[in-house]
């Protein structure tokens, strides 16, 4: 499933200093929440994304990259430290949602790497759930 503006406008986003703006022209894949350990110390809990085709995203400002693992990279801000993107290669590029302006026309559809949610919360909704990675909620990413 994927949304796009219902006026087929482009979804605009960006960081909380306003240095680093983005925008979005094509679909986007449902939000799923990542209960990772990296997610959650990049981000001080879990992290909820979409994720676009990487050609459909437009970048204006200076991204600042943290090679994170082998396999992935975390793009942010370096002014206000903002979390953006998580980028692990192939032709698609994950955007955290809570950086993308309203109405954004998106749900939550599911949760990965539920084995390593934080001790202090419960998953509680009745959304799929994976105990690790999940390609079919993630599209491979």
């Amino acid at each position: 499933m994927t949304i796009m503006d219902d006026a087929g406008l482009p979804v605009m986003g960006g960081c909380l200093c306003n240095e680093v703006s983005f925008r979005i022209r094509g679909p986007l894949r449902p939000v799923i929440a990542c209960h990772c350990q990296q997610c959650r110390r990049t981000s001080g809990h879990y992290t909820a994304s979409t994720s676009a085709p990487r050609d459909a995203v437009e970048i204006e400002g200076d991204v600042t990259w943290y090679r994170s693992s082998e396999n992935a990279r975390r793009g942010f801000c370096a002014e206000c430290g903002s979390n953006l993107f998580w980028d692990g290669g192939g032709g698609r590029l994950s955007i955290f949602a809570g950086c993308l302006d309203k109405p954004t026309g998106l749900a939550l559809a599911g949760h990965i790497f539920c084995a390593d949610r934080g001790d202090y919360y419960e998953i509680t909704d009745d959304l799929p759930k994976a105990e690790a990675a999940s390609p079919e909620m993630t599209d491979g990413v």
